[in-house]
């Protein structure tokens, strides 16, 4: 059967990756190196994840903020674990203008007395404004937010996975104890947790990353991983319980009720849009994308169809009828988003743009439809893109259980890759190397004890890293068992992967 996307998913995942891309007219590459240009559909997916993302925060009683896109190079030397962890990534501005030299070419002018850098990320900046604005253990805690472009100067990239500049949703807060900063930090986790599952159908694993992999300068860092269709993981969100290190390395101190000063205890949690390339890359077919009908912008498109010697305007009022009346109807307690396609294009190809944008839901009205008062409609589910016919009253009440059905088999589809078989446990370095040395390895379980000589010689023989160990829930087996390379020892069962 023919596809929208060449090559398959199955020929060449990267290329197949990249052309979703390209045909869902999602991204676009800049004239900047590792840059993007969000193109309308898929800033689009990236408003709808803000909107319902915010309201959840603000719903646990975060404000949102802005801080500065520059920070000044002492700021971020203040905290050595964190701007070691950061230096390579970091774009430094250095001068404050452009001038022309002798050959009237633009070349950089005055030099700043300090090197400002592009934020990275914003723990300094905001360990600078709690110790302005925190005093006394009546200002705590303090709980902000704040959705911004990122810089960070990445060797490889790929556009939503990896690129240079980025956005992302950072929160901060400051508390009084370390046990409710660690509770805040897991509440959170808890949150990107039920944007995936419930909002962008993607089940993911949540679990506390290792050693190695937390968050420079953390106590401890949680992660949200999801197992992508090449069997790969990719980290969607992370949330950090950064305890007492950067209010130490910014001053932020409170005076407890005893009048004592105290330092507090920070947390900082983000997404990015990094999850529109986990949404691809979880969902996509060979068509193009699938958007779950919670996060699609459109969730039904009416394409009309035209066709000579026949009266234009009957079909189209007959589609504003039919918009109108499907704007009546609620799912999951929201309108019903409903878009005509009144470009100058042949139908067909209309009809293909929408498959490849993942639309929910397609109706192609015409003539016999506006006769019959019927819709004509198909979903985006279909492999072989049938048709179906139905009443538009019919239609419309029927039409919520339509969209919550497709919600449900797009998750329960993508659930298919955390079961055991996608997900072996490995007892012995013999199976270990064994599922690793295949062509495309599913993530594997094991048991392990922290070993950086291990996990280097991991990385560099199988290009594999210790991605999180999970909540016990997700998987049927213990907490803990012998440690594969330390049997003599307990060791905690982890998640084990290739990753993005």
């Amino acid at each position: 059967m023919k596809t929208a996307i060449s090559p398959t998913r199955s020929e060449n995942y990267p290329q197949w990756y990249q052309e979703v891309i390209s045909q869902a007219d999602l991204a676009q590459l800049s004239a900047v190196r590792g840059c993007m240009i969000m193109t309308p559909w898929g800033y689009a997916l990236w408003e709808m994840i803000y909107h319902t993302l915010d309201q959840q925060i603000k719903a646990y009683g975060h404000e949102n903020i802005y801080c500065p896109l520059f920070v000044p190079l002492s700021d971020l030397e203040k905290e050595a674990e964190h701007i070691d962890g950061f230096a390579k990534e970091c774009a430094v501005v250095t001068h404050t203008k452009l001038e022309k030299n002798g050959q009237g070419n633009l070349v950089p002018g005055s030099p700043l007395e300090e090197p400002l850098i592009i934020r990275p990320t914003s723990e300094m900046i905001i360990g600078e404004l709690f110790s302005q604005r925190i005093q006394s253990h009546r200002d705590l805690p303090v709980l902000v937010n704040q959705w911004a472009n990122i810089v960070r100067w990445e060797m490889r990239t790929r556009m939503f996975l990896r690129t240079t500049e980025f956005l992302w949703q950072e929160g901060h807060t400051a508390h009084a104890t370390a046990e409710e900063a660690q509770a805040h930090t897991l509440q959170m986790l808890a949150c990107y947790r039920r944007l995936c599952h419930d909002f962008l159908a993607i089940p993911v694993i949540t679990g506390m990353k290792s050693i190695n992999e937390k968050f420079p300068g953390a106590e401890e860092t949680y992660t949200i991983e999801g197992i992508m269709q090449d069997g790969k993981v990719l980290q969607m969100g992370t949330s950090h319980f950064l305890g007492q290190t950067f209010a130490k390395s910014c001053d932020i101190q409170f005076q407890d009720a005893e009048k004592s000063l105290q330092y507090v205890h920070t947390t900082s949690w983000g997404v990015t849009t990094r999850l529109i390339g986990g949404l691809i890359m979880t969902h996509a077919d060979d068509n193009g994308l699938i958007c779950p009908p919670t996060l699609s912008p459109h969730q039904v498109v009416i394409i009309p169809l035209i066709k000579k010697n026949m009266d234009a305007n009957q079909v189209y009022d007959y589609c504003e009828k039919i918009k109108s009346l499907l704007r009546t109807q609620r799912f999951r307690d929201l309108p019903i988003r409903v878009f005509i396609d009144m470009k100058d294009k042949k139908p067909s190809e209309k009809k293909w743009s929408w498959v490849k944008k993942g639309v929910p839901i397609r109706l192609e009205i015409g003539q016999r439809e506006f006769e019959n008062q019927t819709v004509c409609y198909s979903s985006r589910l279909s492999a072989d893109h049938s048709k179906h016919t139905l009443g538009l009253a019919d239609f419309a009440e029927q039409l919520s259980q339509q969209l919550d059905s497709i919600q449900r088999d797009i998750y329960m589809k993508a659930k298919s890759a955390l079961s055991e078989a996608n997900c072996p446990l490995l007892t012995s370095e013999d199976q270990l190397r064994s599922h690793f040395s295949s062509e495309r390895p599913s993530p594997a379980l094991i048991y392990w004890i922290d070993n950086d000589a291990v996990e280097q010689a991991l990385q560099a023989d199988y290009k594999v890293s210790i991605r999180c160990y999970p909540q016990t829930e997700v998987f049927d087996h213990s907490d803990q068992a012998p440690a594969l390379f330390d049997p003599d020892k307990k060791g905690r069962l982890a998640l084990i992967a290739k990753a993005y």
